[in-house]
């Protein structure tokens, strides 16, 4: 069987005995063409099962309507949620994406070829070290970069969760509880995200003049959570920590599994809090204190500026910075509010 001719422009314009032009400008309803013609083509475009050529309208108007997106590791849900929320909010203002990279690490020379190779009009980074590349990239060849989820270290706008603020939130609030040996299971030593969540409940430990909490290795998974948990569970009943804070919501998640396994009550033995807000550490067994991302809102926000570049508007490099929401729940032991 033969394939069926595609319909083009120019064969509709046949069809409808006017300009290629026309049938272009009617199919985007430009005003300039009469309502008539504008529907006498639309009809005719259905008939035909006409589809617009992406790769046609990126030559004409220098746009291909794609954003590349950089994603962290598909292993941490906190990815995969943020993921349908950018895809979601992409297509409801009329773009499409492109992943260019997922999981661990820098954006390799090959993925940084491919940002370039399909003519992206702007690219969205939701995971990268600080030693990444992609900004540097991005920069060079005059594609607008916004960062989510990460704060650009050099140049490149993003917006973020406060993390510093996230972490001192829930140091106080352990601390109000009478927790006094603390503990933070830290990200990956590259990443903004981590470190400021580390230095914002470390900061607030030492100012109410506790020890320095203990700084346990950790990473973006649960694997590196339960190894966390484990270390945690082989210290001597005097040296272990009475509260732990996973930088973020899968770490002390892998945490609480690795307490409970060595025996472990979690909050009877271990309090366990986490950052991030995944719909996963809201269910049994973890219901997990946690101070959860707006991420709806830092996506939008994060879109909005990254369109604003890409439609040539001249502004500088931005940092914005929305609260997190604290969300209590049965994983630590917490003062009840207004009893602190």
């Amino acid at each position: 069987m033969p394939h069926p001719v595609r319909a083009t422009v120019a064969s509709l314009a046949r069809r409808a005995g006017v300009a290629a032009s026309t049938v272009s400008r009617a199919l985007r309803d430009d005003p300039r063409i009469s309502p008539e013609v504008r529907a006498r083509i639309a009809a005719l475009a259905a008939e035909a099962g006409y589809t617009p050529n992406a790769l046609a309208r990126t030559l004409v108007s220098g746009r291909s309507g794609l954003i590349g997106l950089v994603l962290g590791p598909m292993d941490n849900p906190f990815y995969a949620e943020m993921m349908q929320q950018i895809v979601s909010q992409a297509a409801a203002r009329g773009w499409r994406l492109l992943l260019l990279h997922a999981g661990d690490g820098p954006m390799e020379e090959a993925t940084a070829a491919a940002l370039l190779q399909y003519r992206v009009d702007g690219c969205l980074i939701t995971s990268a070290g600080l030693s990444s590349r992609a900004a540097s990239v991005c920069a060079e060849n005059r594609v607008p970069l916004v960062m989510v989820n990460r704060v650009a270290r050099e140049h490149g706008s993003a917006v973020s969760c406060d993390n510093l603020a996230a972490g001192e939130t829930l140091a106080e609030l352990l601390m109000q509880a009478g927790h006094r040996r603390l503990a933070v299971i830290t990200g990956n030593p590259g990443t903004s995200t981590g470190l400021e969540r580390t230095e914002g409940f470390v900061r607030r430990v030492l100012a109410a003049g506790l020890p320095a909490p203990l700084l346990l290795p950790g990473g973006a998974s649960h694997a590196a959570g339960y190894a966390a948990g484990q270390s945690m569970a082989a210290l001597p009943a005097g040296e272990r920590p009475d509260a732990v804070m996973g930088v973020s919501d899968i770490l002390a998640m892998g945490a609480m599994d690795a307490l409970r396994g060595a025996g472990l009550s979690v909050p009877g033995d271990v309090s366990v809090v986490g950052i991030d807000g995944i719909a996963a550490a809201g269910r049994v067994p973890y219901r997990l204190t946690t101070v959860a991302q707006p991420l709806e809102a830092m996506i939008a926000r994060g879109l909005d500026m990254l369109l604003a570049r890409i439609g040539g508007a001249q502004v500088p490099d931005e940092v914005v910075l929305l609260r997190g929401s604290l969300i209590r729940r049965a994983s630590a032991r917490l003062v009840a509010p207004g009893q602190g």
